[in-house]
């Protein structure tokens, strides 16, 4: 009985369990394989923000969690495959297993980018044969690119930039029919670019730029009929730009800039009409530009800038009428700047600085056109500025500097309101400082020096706001005098106003509360130097030198923080020197020579260590580096006995502040975090974000207060765009950060052929990131031994004394290099010579100790720094042409000058370069070694300039 009970009971049980085990197959046999796969990938993923923390299992029944609602994780329409899978900006690390993606069959999209992973990549990501998008980008994946991409024949795009792959690019991506964008930019790949990548049938997009790619461009490429975008460049090719590139119907970018290619630009390139921007820049390409470049109608971007271009601006580039930037700079073009070129309606930029060219500019240039940066600097050019210069309304930058213009200045300028930059100096400009400082809000940096202007200093300059920088020095006939609400300007840093014959009396300071440079020698300045000065507490250099000051020296310029430089020579100052100055932490040079002053030199060690001639010319004056003072009993004031109880309250001093400086220390970093990342990228540089520049280095995405882990001070990184840099750590004291970043931003505006760039940088409150060019040639320290040619030899002794000559005498204020030795002259990709590293050992010791340089002006420049390093920046230059010229053999050149005849010396030097008797390289050579003998004499005030130099060595011949 109770068995036929239970049988209905038992079947229905058993149906049911059987029912349950169905859905519960069809469930696992749907949603297993890909959870297991999905949390085996999170098992070697590295995830230390828990970005993946949703990607779990059901803690019970009551909540199930289906993979198909992970993060990252894309499901087609009724949740039964995984199609996409997008792990982008998510702080991953690790390294993947080979097999790791198998399971995906049915992926379309993967996407890893902006993450750190690292190791090779997995080749079973090929076997997803339904991908149509893949994106490893700005990862560290390393190692060979895996054979077997060509498996992915559905693929669109691939796209692998900011890598570590080396080795040669993957051949069998060619094979990809469907492929339209490749990116293998910015890793270390080497090897050509191989021939098969002219076959691609649809690609719209390439680019390799950034890597170590040689050999020849292949003219394959140019049967790409579908590209419209190709960056290229940034590599080492040899030969030509393949004139098969005329070919290229649909291209619209094309960018091969930094790539060691030589030979004409081809005038096939004529035939691409699509064609909008064209970068050549940075190459070794020769000959003449093109005319029928004036063809390309679509052009509106032409960078032919720093090759070796000769002959003019071809007239035909006046037809461009689409062209808003034309840049030809740091090249050999000659000939006159074609009418035709102030007829573009678009045109808003042109730089053609650092050329030969002759002639007047275009008169109508800035008429048809919204000109905003307009840089002509270091030509030949003639006449006046063009009268319709600022008809466009926008003209910020005006660089005119080192030409040969006249007459006075374009009536367009005095409405020139948007104007933030102009640099005229070194011309023959006359006439009044026409400029209208009041309708000029944003002007912030004027140069008019080395020019004829008269009619003194306009008074309405103290309505220049924003004006941060101000020099009108060696204008002999320019006359007036100082205001002081000229110097009161809230943001002014510098002001410079040597050899202008103004007179009056030396103006009262008013709040001053940004000026670092006062600088008024060879003027008729008369009267005391106001106590006033107290409010300047920003000074870093005071220039005053022959004047006719007079009254004491005010003990509150001996108080001011940052003094380094003063120069007060040349005066009628009478009284003694404040004893202040003996305890300023940053005093490096104070000239008070050929004035009345009495009694006793400050006997601190900073003192000690200045030249003799600093105190010449003060019959009353005595004390150390001048002759002995001597009281009434006999005993020498200032030595040892009188000294000793000084010391030792000095002593206790430093004690006391030496422990509250500690016990604020202590308090102040407790209380303040590193800061947040900031960004600061300089002239021809792309605007990336402080985050951009940190991922191309580190782990981090977002800016934190974390600092990117670099293995050491100096390495080498790829940034966004592929762009190869030398990434240079420096840190600081908080209370430094300041002054610092001042000078950083002044070395990296100082722009010149040999010395290397300083791109940008980014920082917080406790270090930044330097961003240097990368120079792949390595340095003269590693070459000096390498024979060479005295023709070779002479050029990089040039190229130095270039670099040396434009930090010197053409930054303002100016750069010494404060470093300068074989391992700092370094070689670019065309072997041409660059100076590195200077002013960085300012900054180090800047942070370290008492400031060597302080520094603070204008985004644009450096302040004149100190005279003693300028002399050492000679001397060291010295050193290094007796060390070129002898391979390496004699690197002390004042030890060797001294000890061994010039004769015997040059007779070795002689034989040493195979130079034949009586030959115009002989005496060449006895220059040369004669430059290196001045140089190097003890006195510093003895040694040439190095604008004297330069002339000395060149022999006076022109020099590009």
């Amino acid at each position: 009985m109770m068995k036929n009970l239970f049988q209905p009971l038992y079947i229905t049980t058993t149906f049911l369990i059987f029912l349950c085990s169905i859905l519960v197959f069809q469930v696992l046999a749907i949603d297993d394989p890909f959870t297991q796969a999905l949390l085996s990938l999170k098992s070697e993923i590295l995830d230390n923000s828990s970005s993946l923390s949703d990607w779990t299992l059901p803690s019970d029944d009551a909540k199930k969690i289906h993979a198909c609602s992970w993060s990252g994780v894309k499901c087609n329409e009724n949740g039964s495959m995984i199609i996409g899978l997008d792990l982008s900006v998510k702080k991953l690390g690790g390294v993947f297993s080979e097999n790791q993606f198998s399971v995906f069959s049915e992926l379309v999209e993967l996407n890893l980018s902006y993450n750190s992973f690292s190791g090779e990549l997995p080749v079973g990501i090929f076997k997803l044969s339904n991908l149509r998008s893949l994106d490893i980008s700005r990862n560290n994946f390393s190692g060979y690119f895996p054979n077997g991409v060509s498996n992915l024949d559905s693929l669109v795009i691939l796209d692998a930039f900011s890598n570590s792959f080396i080795g040669p690019l993957p051949k069998d991506a060619s094979e990809i029919e469907s492929l339209q964008v490749l990116n293998f930019a910015g890793s270390y790949f080497s090897g050509p670019i191989p021939s098969e990548y002219g076959s691609f049938k649809n690609l719209d997009y390439i680019h390799l730029a950034g890597n170590s790619l040689s050999g020849k461009i292949p003219p394959e490429l140019g049967m790409l009929k579908t590209v419209t975008h190709m960056e290229i460049g940034y590599n080492s090719y040899e030969g030509n730009i393949p004139w098969e590139f005329g070919n290229l119907s649909k291209l619209q970018y094309l960018d091969i800039a930094g790539a060691n290619l030589s030979g004409s630009i081809p005038k096939e390139l004529s035939s691409l009409t699509n064609l909008e921007s064209l970068f050549l820049f940075r190459n070794q390409l020769s000959g003449k530009i093109p005319w029928e470049l004036g063809k390309i109608i679509a052009l509106s971007s032409l960078d032919l800038s720093d090759n070796l271009l000769s002959g003019p601006i071809p007239e035909s580039l006046s037809e461009l009428k689409n062209l808003k930037l034309l840049s030809v700079m740091y090249n050999d073009l000659t000939g006159t700047v074609p009418e035709g070129i102030a007829k573009l309606p678009q045109l808003d930029t042109l730089l053609i600085w650092d050329n030969f060219f002759s002639g007047s500019l275009p008169k109508d240039l800035g008429k048809h056109s919204k000109l905003k940066y307009l840089d002509v600097s270091t030509n030949y050019l003639v006449g006046s500025i063009p009268p319709s210069i600022c008809s466009g309304g926008v003209l910020e930058r005006l660089i005119l500097f080192s030409n040969k213009f006249t007459g006075e200045l374009s009536p367009s300028l005095s409405n020139c309101s948007s104007l933030v930059r102009i640099r005229i100096e070194d011309n023959l400009f006359s006439g009044d400082i026409s400029l209208n400082f009041g309708k000029s809000p944003d002007l912030s940096y004027v140069d008019m020096s080395r020019n004829r202007f008269s009619g003194g200093i306009p008074t309405d300059i103290a309505l220049a706001s924003n004006l941060e920088y101000f020099n009108v020095s060696n204008n002999p006939n320019l006359g007036g005098v100082i205001s002081e609400k000229t110097l009161s300007l809230h943001l002014l840093q510098n002001f410079s106003a040597s050899n202008c014959s103004i007179s009056g009396d030396f103006p009262p300071f008013g709040p001053c509360k940004s000026l670092r440079v006062l600088e008024l020698s060879m003027n008729n300045v008369s009267g005391i130097i106001p106590q006033s000065i107290s409010n300047c507490q920003k000074l870093v250099s005071l220039d005053l030198a022959d004047n006719n000051l007079s009254g004491q020296i005010p003990v509150e310029l001996a108080s001011l923080p940052g003094i380094s430089v003063v120069d007060l020579s040349h005066n009628s100052f009478s009284g003694s020197i404040p004893a202040k100055f003996g305890s300023s932490s940053s005093l490096r040079l104070l000239n008070v020579s050929f004035n009345d002053l009495s009694g006793l030199i400050p006997f601190e060690k900073s003192f000690k260590s200045m030249d003799s001639s600093a105190f010449w010319g003060n019959p009353k004056l005595c004390g150390t580096p001048l002759r002995p003072c001597r009281g009434p009993n006999g005993l020498e004031l200032g030595s040892r006995k009188t000294q000793k109880l000084a010391w030792v309250l000095i002593t206790c001093g430093i004690v006391v502040l030496t422990i509250t400086a500690a016990v604020f220390g202590v308090f102040y970093f407790r209380r303040r975090g590193q800061g947040q990342w900031k960004m600061v990228s300089f002239s021809g540089f792309p605007r990336f974000t402080a985050n951009d520049v940190l991922r191309s280095f580190s782990s981090i995405e977002e800016a934190t207060d974390m600092v990117p882990p670099l293995a050491g001070s100096d390495c080498k990184a790829v940034l966004p765009t592929g762009i190869t840099v030398l990434v240079k750590k420096i840190e600081w004291r908080p209370e430094r950060m300041n002054a610092m970043l001042d000078l950083i931003t002044r070395m990296g505006n100082a722009r010149h052929k040999n010395l290397t760039r300083l791109l940008g940088f980014c920082y917080n409150n406790h270090m930044a990131y330097l961003l240097c060019d990368y120079l792949p040639n390595g340095n003269l320290a590693e070459r000096i031994r390498t024979k060479r040619d005295w023709a070779t030899k002479y050029k990089i002794i040039i190229a130095i004394a270039r670099g040396l000559c434009f930090l010197h005498h053409d930054c303002y204020p100016a750069i010494p290099h404060g470093d300068l030795k074989a391992n700092n002259i370094v070689f670019d990709e065309n072997m041409e010579t660059h100076l590195t590293e200077f002013g960085v050992k300012f900054l180090i010791r800047l942070n370290n100790g008492p400031s060597v340089a302080r520094v603070g002006y204008e985004a644009g420049e450096i302040e004149r720094a100190i005279k003693e390093e300028l002399y050492r920046d000679i001397y060291y230059f010295g050193e290094i042409i007796l060390e070129i010229i002898t391979n390496g053999r004699l690197s002390n050149a004042a030890t060797s000058l001294q000890n061994t005849s010039k004769e015997v010396l040059l007779r070795e030097v002689l034989d040493e370069n195979d130079v034949a008797p009586l030959s115009s390289v002989q005496e060449e050579t006895k220059l040369v070694l004669e430059v290196a003998s001045l140089c190097t004499r003890v006195r510093p005030s003895d040694r040439p300039s190095m604008e004297e130099a330069l002339k000395l060595v060149s022999g006076l011949k022109k020099q590009g």
